[in-house]
């Protein structure tokens, strides 16, 4: 990542939300957390069909406008809740665990030799990890980030996964974020001066996430992949690729 120079590039947006009054103390960044699809691997068209594939086993449809309009950020068992909901149906919880492993099972087969990775994604992810205690927070399910982590190299760049597993509901809660946090708190590095929500950069490509991200206290980054810039605006910071990050620009966020 570009260590940058005064002007900022054309792929990114700054967005001023400081929450503290004038001559607060400056609050420095000490840790990033990542949302996972989307974000690290380009994932978001492969989890558009099989949830299309699961609606179709019961009768039902979702366009790929609905899906990354509604479906986006939830994870399987809301994916699974929203169908119902949106179908007029009240969720039965034994038919909606039985569609979620499903999806669970036709996903790990798919994945087995692993998906491509976001462009730069690798790059950046190493660059921080030089600097700070990297974390995932996601609606994924843990067996399916590890495997995929470990497929690009990139699994032991992550201190803490905060995942599906862990956590009873969807983005926009902000369950899976304080999850992460709270993790991320009993590392070493944290050990005599504990990790603030204020401290923490989340990146995320869903508007949902966005929202769950603020909600736990995290300045978040937000890039175009998954969803314009216009749906994204109420991220601290919008961009289009990873490519064009300088880290003067990031590090501005907490000042």
């Amino acid at each position: 990542m570009a260590e940058g120079t005064s002007s900022r590039p054309s792929n990114v947006s700054k967005h001023s939300k400081t929450a503290h009054g004038k001559g607060a103390a400056t609050n420095l960044l000490r840790a990033v957390i990542f949302d996972f699809d989307g974000i690290i691997v380009n994932s978001e068209p492969l989890i558009l069909k099989l949830t299309q594939e699961m609606a179709a086993r019961e009768g039902w449809s979702v366009s790929e406008a609905e899906y990354y309009r509604d479906y986006l950020a939830l994870d399987d068992r809301g994916i699974v809740e929203h169908l119902y909901a949106t179908h007029g149906r009240p969720v039965d919880r034994t038919r909606r665990d039985e569609l979620v492993n499903w999806k669970g099972q036709r996903y790990q087969e798919i994945i087995r030799d692993g998906l491509p990775g976001i462009p730069g994604v690798a790059e950046f992810i190493t660059d921080l990890a030089n600097r700070y205690p990297l974390a995932i927070a996601s609606g994924s399910l843990y067996a399916e980030i590890d495997h995929l982590l470990s497929k690009l190299g990139l699994r032991t760049k992550f201190s803490v996964l905060a995942t599906a597993d862990d956590c009873q509901r969807s983005k926009p809660d902000p369950e899976v974020y304080l999850t992460a946090l709270l993790r991320l708190r009993a590392l070493p590095n944290f050990r005599d001066v504990p990790l603030q929500a204020e401290e923490c950069l989340a990146v995320e490509d869903a508007p949902l996430g966005v929202v769950a991200a603020q909600a736990a206290g995290f300045k978040c980054l937000a890039l175009t992949h998954s969803r314009p810039a216009a749906e994204l605006q109420h991220a601290d910071m919008v961009a289009s690729e990873y490519g064009g990050l300088r880290m003067r620009d990031l590090l501005a966020l907490f000042q």
